[in-house]
């Protein structure tokens, strides 16, 4: 028994799957979100940071029209940051200029909701999905949906993933307190043992700071994330009044986000940029061209697999350089904290901030 039908339904409504939603909606599909959470957003799971449209441009030069995928509500925006500093073990910072906005996500993700349901999207929360099974798309509560296609946009455990796609992605832990204080206007990047594999971060709020790490359980050496976290999270003081813990696929994009009906998008897709964790944004991106594509392929019947085309034409070379300087810096950051310390001068402030940009390191490659 159908209980009602859809031209789409999008598993998981953070911000791949509402930018899905929108965009989809916006071309004409009667769309449905379903998202265990209620409300969508909460409760917090990452950094909070993301660059401002014009620092994105500069990332993602092949991404059109970012003021129209971007709408970030000032009621939305924690902090404005215009500093970078990139910090190894010996804490004696390398300082860039970077235009970040560090979020209330929470604030962020409903934002997003709302203009995916002014296109016309409908929003279906505390509702999980059990399966996907052909064209119906099952939930816990005993619900069953038809639908035209389907969209796993649940992060890194989405069913749709999990049931329809083998490849493996490199998941890192993370783990974050928000804390109370004032901790200047820079936002932190930290390298060395004290997160093996992955960074820690300390991003400025307007009151308090996001602070955190991810690391490589392969690299940690019988240490366990807790300690990790704890002996990094206790070098600020300040009262905490919020824990929070999630994982990020690390190994970036998998090598297909379409199989027949079925589409990937943000996380559940790999969308996260390897050599800085940027997941936010790029997975908007994502979202918008899936949504696009749907969109066209219901109206026009242009194949689902040109989402990949131009996921290719307008990230590809982002996402290539990201896994490079991934690569590069997890076998420099095996190396003992005194050369790491040596190896971050000024003499490599400029390779390394190219890493951290997702651009080619050295113009010879």
């Amino acid at each position: 028994m159908v209980d009602d039908s859809y031209d789409v339904i999008v598993i998981g409504g953070g911000p791949a799957g509402s930018t899905v939603a929108r965009y989809a909606a916006e071309g004409g599909a009667n769309v449905l979100v379903v998202d265990g959470r209620d409300p969508i957003g909460s409760p917090l799971q990452c950094g909070e940071l993301v660059p401002t449209n014009d620092e994105m441009r500069r990332l993602c030069p092949n991404v059109p029209d970012m003021d129209d995928l971007f709408q970030t509500p000032e009621t939305a925006i924690s902090r404005r940051s215009s500093k970078m500093h990139i910090v190894p073990p010996s804490g004696k910072p390398l300082k860039f200029n970077f235009d970040g906005l560090v979020l209330n996500r929470v604030v962020h993700d409903e934002a997003l909701v709302q203009l995916a349901k002014n296109s016309g999207a409908n929003f279906l929360v505390d509702e999980y999905v059990k399966s996907v099974e052909g064209n119906v798309v099952k939930l816990r509560s005993g619900k069953s949906f038809q639908t035209k296609i389907v969209v796993g946009a649940a992060g890194h455990s989405d069913p749709l993933r999990r049931d329809y796609w083998d490849e493996k992605s490199l998941k890192i832990p993370v783990k974050f307190v928000l804390m109370d204080g004032d901790y200047g206007d820079a936002v932190e990047l930290h390298f060395g043992s004290m997160a093996p594999g992955g960074y820690a971060w300390m991003f400025p709020k307007s009151s308090g700071a996001n602070i955190g790490l991810g690391i490589q359980k392969s690299f940690s050496k019988g240490k366990s994330m807790n300690q990790y976290a704890t002996e990094f999270i206790s070098k600020y003081e300040g009262d905490i009044s919020f824990k929070g813990a999630g994982s990020l696929p690390m190994s970036g994009t998998i090598k297909t986000f379409v199989k027949g009906n079925y589409l990937l998008v943000g996380d559940a897709a790999g969308m996260v940029l390897p050599s800085n964790g940027a997941g936010i944004t790029i997975a908007m991106v994502g979202g918008r061209i899936a949504g696009q594509v749907i969109a066209e392929h219901l109206k026009d019947g242009i194949p689902l697999t040109d989402y990949e085309k131009r996921w290719h034409q307008q990230m590809g070379k982002v996402m290539r350089n990201s896994k490079r300087s991934f690569r590069l810096g997890s076998l420099l950051f095996r190396l003992p904290d005194s050369l790491l310390n040596l190896l971050f001068n000024r003499l490599t402030r400029g390779i390394i901030w190219r890493a951290v940009t997702c651009r080619r390191m050295f113009w010879i490659f």
